[in-house]
């Protein structure tokens, strides 16, 4: 009987530490992953706050210029020559073009919405593209003008 006892309490002591060990590993896992998961909010903290002050720059930009371009129409207006009358309509309706495709980039970049980082890598590929188009055809027209 006291030997069913011994055996008994020492069975209960293994028991006992084998749980206990299985317990310090999980919390120790536990607390690994824990600051692992701090340390990814900490990251994506930080990113969401890079990609808001990236888009806030380039928004900046932009409107330098479209600022630049609406700039640029409007010195052209003022220098349309006053000579012949269907070269003068002609540049009017070019200016008028270029100031609505001006105009439609302020628009489009105003609207744009934050959908994520590869949403915003195209949109800005494309308005990039699209405003040194619109750059080139302002600048086209200002050196091609009537003498």
């Amino acid at each position: 009987m006291k030997n069913l006892r011994l055996m008994s309490y020492g069975l209960f002591l293994v028991g006992i530490t084998t749980i206990a060990s299985c317990d310090s590993s999980s919390s120790g896992k536990l607390k690994e992953a824990k600051v692992e998961l701090n340390d990814a909010k900490d990251n994506l903290a930080k990113a969401e706050k890079d990609y808001a002050a990236e888009l806030e720059d380039y928004r900046k930009n932009a409107n330098a210029t479209i600022t630049s371009n609406e700039r640029s129409i409007k010195e052209f207006k003022a220098r349309i020559p006053n000579g012949k009358i269907n070269v003068k309509a002609e540049y009017q309706e070019k200016i008028k073009e270029l100031e609505e495709k001006n105009t439609a980039m302020k628009q489009k970049l105003n609207d744009y919405t934050v959908e994520g980082k590869d949403q915003w890598e195209v949109f800005k590929a494309e308005f990039s593209n699209d405003m040194d188009a619109l750059g080139k055809a302002i600048k086209n027209l200002t050196v091609n003008n009537v003498k």
